[in-house]
């Protein structure tokens, strides 16, 4: 190929990025703060809608345009979406494992509910893509401890999970009916230094850090070895838009690909701390959430999102605790 060519497929790459115009639903939680700056940069700050019923997260002032949205009011998302000349909807909002049991019927509400306004607009105004995360919680006590694979015995035992597995059908469905573009992640725990977790059963490999960096020692709510899947959340925002990015004949998983980069237990975490503040000590009193981690895997076979899609994590436990640990005494 001659550089010209080379030159033209790069400027039309450029032009059909511009033509995208995409929304952030739940932009101010762990995940949308990160994943819209992520996209901004890419897109420009213009183009990319954050959106919340929180108010703006600090680190996405004066990044790009915001607005307070209420994804369970289907009439004023699609005003929005109309408004906005939107093409693309990440939908991230969500109520999550250990807050849902305190609600379960709320939880079912909103989780399924925003997603179903958000799939029949797509389909009613053909957006190009929708995106909706998923979560390790689908998986149940039966399904696989080791390796659980994509497919499976899957039987959740938390609402969450419950709610995230159905979601997951409804996402198939409408690609199969409807034809809408939709692609879904299964995400274990996530870990950042950005943005304040949101109240799922792994959040204590966050507050562990925080815990190292002002006390020297952490309380935590699960035994210490309780063993889950996990990932630094620079590999999950590169995880989402490789997801999105990718070429529609390449993804094959229409419900959610499972995904994969590390697993550990608070011990383990713990002892990687040491290795970088030694004083540090963690204890351990586990509560209601311990039966949740005990329903879900240990690790996670995803082999089908890196033969399809090319995935592939670039953090592990040592790596992501060195950056953790270098981030948080930055701030």
């Amino acid at each position: 190929m001659v550089e010209t060519d080379v030159l033209c497929l790069q400027s039309e790459s450029v032009q059909h990025m511009k033509k995208e115009k995409i929304l952030v639903i739940g932009a101010s939680g762990q995940i949308g703060v990160e994943l819209t700056l992520a996209l901004r940069k890419m897109y420009g700050g213009s183009q990319v809608i954050a959106s919340d019923l929180r108010e703006e997260n600090e680190l996405l002032k004066g990044t790009g345009p915001y607005v307070s949205l209420d994804v369970m009011n289907k009439e004023m998302l699609h005003v929005q979406i109309l408004r906005q000349n939107i093409t693309q909807v990440y939908l991230l909002a969500a109520m999550l494992s250990a807050t849902g049991e305190k609600n379960p019927p709320l939880a079912w509400h909103l989780n399924m509910q925003s997603l179903l306004n958000v799939l029949d607009i797509a389909k009613e105004e053909k957006l190009s893509k929708v995106y909706w995360p998923s979560s390790i919680a689908v998986f149940g006590p039966t399904s696989p401890k080791v390796d659980c694979p994509q497919h499976t015995i899957i039987e959740p035992t938390t609402v969450y999970g419950i709610s995230k597995y159905a979601g997951e059908f409804w996402c198939n469905y409408f690609f199969q009916r409807y034809g809408v573009d939709v692609r879904s992640l299964r995400y274990p725990g996530l870990i950042s230094y950005k943005s304040a977790p949101g109240g799922g059963t792994t959040d204590y490999a966050i507050d562990i850090f925080l815990g190292a960096k002002e006390k020297k020692q952490y309380a935590c709510y699960l035994k210490e070895d309780t063993k889950l899947p996990m990932m630094y959340m620079p590999d999950a925002i590169r995880a989402t838009i490789e997801l999105m990015e990718a070429p529609a004949e390449k993804i094959k998983v229409r419900t959610s690909y499972n995904l994969s980069a590390m697993s550990f237990s608070p011990s383990d975490i713990t002892s990687e701390i040491q290795k970088h503040i030694p004083g540090f000590k963690s204890t351990y009193s586990p509560d209601s959430r311990q039966s949740i981690a005990e329903s879900w895997p240990q690790s996670i076979d995803d082999h089908e999102a890196r033969a399809h899609w090319g995935w592939n994590h670039q953090f592990d436990l040592e790596k992501m605790t060195i950056d953790m640990l270098a981030n948080l005494n930055a701030l």
